[in-house]
């Protein structure tokens, strides 16, 4: 699965350890999950697209 959370993180202005505080999770998750090494929870997911103001599908892509 693939995501879009650092383009997003990144035009929002947010360093990795501001969005890691922000779910309640490591900067080293975060990282993993920019890398493609971490595929989330589903409320992780949900969380992170809240966070964001947009869907899941808006952040992740399912292929």
């Amino acid at each position: 699965m693939k995501n879009r959370i650092e383009e997003i993180r990144l035009q929002k202005g947010l360093r990795q350890e501001e969005l890691a505080k922000a779910m309640g999770v490591s900067r080293q998750t975060i990282s993993s999950l920019e890398n493609g090494r971490y595929n989330p929870s589903i409320l992780l997911a949900h969380k992170i697209a809240a966070y964001f103001g947009m869907t899941i599908e808006e952040v992740f892509i399912f292929e």
